[in-house]
């Protein structure tokens, strides 16, 4: 299957050292969403811009959601569908409920949704991320009804974890990508 990657980008946008800027240069079937404001993100100008890249899509489409953009994902699956989504790829999510994880500037986009995902997903966790529990990663993916991997002490999995092309996690994309297959 040849299926579009959909790379959301959490707060600040991932910049020329993270992974998803790599992914996006080597996967030519990658689009990298923009939001307008990265640094003060409202969660309802977040939402309109992923469903406007969303609706434009015409064949299937993984998102790979860095953060702040796993609850990006969250919430635009309660309000929204579109069968061109087939799977999601969560890294390193954010906890926007915990004060003590996350700054104010993402508060807006709490509570964390609680809800079993419409589509394949996976949920990779960091032992030593600072901006989430490694249990309160666990428990997201059992709600979300997504697999879960832990990929040991690999800080936020962001640029400050120099992961380049990020080998491992490419692995954990082609997993989900034969779990989609098999429906």
């Amino acid at each position: 299957m040849e299926a579009n990657l959909l790379i959301l980008p959490g707060l600040g946008n991932s910049g020329d050292k993270h992974w998803q800027t790599y992914w996006h240069k080597k996967f030519k079937n990658s689009i990298r969403l923009v939001q307008d404001n990265w640094d003060e993100p409202v969660r309802g100008e977040w939402i309109k811009r992923l469903n406007e890249e969303i609706t434009k899509l015409d064949k299937p489409t993984i998102l790979i959601a860095h953060s702040l953009a796993v609850s990006l994902v969250l919430h635009w699956t309660i309000s929204n569908t579109n069968k061109n989504i087939i799977g999601a790829l969560l890294v390193a999510p954010a906890d926007v409920d915990s004060p003590q994880h996350t700054p104010e500037c993402i508060r807006n986009f709490s509570p964390m949704p609680i809800v079993k995902l419409p589509f394949p997903s996976i949920v990779v966790a960091s032992e030593n991320d600072p901006y989430a529990s490694f249990e309160r990663k666990e428990y997201f993916a059992k709600m979300w009804g997504s697999d879960f991997v832990n990929i040991g002490q690999k800080g936020h999995i962001n640029s400050d974890s120099d992961l380049k092309y990020w080998e491992e996690g490419q692995e954990i994309l082609k997993q989900l990508i034969l779990k989609i297959d098999m429906l």
